[in-house]
């Protein structure tokens, strides 16, 4: 794990439901942007611009099936992820909550910051009433798969053509976690 920061005085975890000011917006977008050209880009191979991801994040403020979740470093955002609460036609899958695009600034990791991402996510699936929880993930994500393993997520899954990044085809693992016995 990479630990090019120093060790921050405070590691915070939230779900917000809006920007508080643009210094928020500005590192959401130059930590995902990071995250990408590391190759974590939760579906980007190459980064878009700054502008291109602040309106990304923005959007996903609006979508009443996405749920944003922080994690800052004294106070400023170096990841988070998204919890994906089924549309409300799907009756049959309702049960049920996805974590995706989950993501550490690479100069940022080491810290437990991802760790923490990952419990909050957990935490506000089980309080809007969630039984379980499922994530993917690219093969080559190491790191990742070690953390969602640690967290208790079973392997279900793997698919041979998950992704194609700079045009090769990658496997993809699938994950649960039950949230309720």
């Amino acid at each position: 794990m990479k630990q090019d920061m120093p060790k921050p005085a405070t590691l915070t975890v939230e779900h917000i439901g809006r920007f508080d000011d643009e210094a928020d917006v500005h590192a959401i977008a130059e930590a995902a942007t990071a995250a990408i050209l590391d190759g974590g880009g939760f579906g980007w191979v190459k980064p878009p611009k700054a502008t291109v991801l602040e309106q990304y994040f923005r959007g996903v403020l609006l979508v009443p099936e996405r749920e944003l979740i922080v994690g800052r470093m004294d106070g400023v955002i170096y990841g988070a992820a998204q919890l994906l609460k089924p549309s409300r036609n799907n009756e049959a899958q309702a049960f049920a909550a996805s974590i995706m695009h989950n993501f550490v600034a690479p100069y940022a990791r080491g810290h437990g910051l991802a760790a923490m991402i990952i419990q909050k996510a957990e935490e506000r699936a089980r309080t809007l009433g969630f039984h379980v929880l499922n994530l993917d993930v690219r093969e080559s994500q190491t790191a990742a798969i070690s953390l969602y393993e640690s967290a208790g997520f079973t392997r279900w899954g793997t698919h041979p053509a998950y992704a194609r990044v700079k045009g090769a085809l990658v496997q993809g693992h699938f994950y649960y976690k039950r949230l309720t016995k």
